[in-house]
């Protein structure tokens, strides 16, 4: 199966690609996050996955658009609704597309494996984009591997994030932190 995989980041593919490779499946790592920030967190996150694909030889793509602009003016009117509204949308629907221009037969996204991510939302966002773009979404709940994900990725020496990726979800870390 020619399969494109969104991919937020290197901790979080690792269980992802491993898992895929355990069925059969090499998957084509998809870079799009025009959701994180600041850029040097970008720069960090994207640099890192690009070293790990090329430390495992995984076909990768990266999508160049930091996006800070446009994710503000899209999430600043209900930023308790970013994910669902915007982030989950953005990114899978850049994913389904580019999947369905280039022939891939399905999409999936690593955002599955965190248990701190909207699973139910971001199935229900996977599913209208799979819809429009005419393209399957592969579902696997890849939560289950979390955990051997993040160790592997210590165990690798790889930068591992502090937060989900906006500005404004390292200000809820932080205010989680105070109380």
């Amino acid at each position: 199966m020619k399969l494109l995989m969104h991919t937020c980041c290197a901790p979080c593919s690792i269980y992802c690609i491993d898992s895929l490779r355990e069925e059969g499946i090499e998957p084509t790592v998809y870079w799009f996050n025009p959701n994180i920030h600041p850029y040097q967190e970008y720069k960090m996150r994207r640099d890192t996955l690009k070293e790990y694909t090329k430390l495992i030889g995984i076909q990768s793509i990266f999508e160049e658009n930091y996006g800070l602009r446009e994710f503000c003016q899209n999430t600043i009117q209900e930023l308790n609704h970013r994910c669902q509204n915007y982030c989950y949308p953005v990114r899978l629907e850049q994913t389904a597309k580019y999947a369905k221009e280039k022939g891939y037969e399905a999409f999936t996204t690593t955002l599955l494996v965190s248990p701190y991510q909207n699973h139910e939302a971001i199935i229900k966002v996977a599913g209208q984009v799979a819809e429009k773009y005419e393209i399957p979404f592969l579902y696997r709940d890849f939560r289950v591997g979390f955990r051997q994900g993040q160790d592997k990725a210590r165990e690798l020496g790889l930068y591992r994030q502090k937060y989900c990726g906006c500005v404004f979800s390292e200000e809820e870390r932080y205010l989680r932190r105070k109380n």
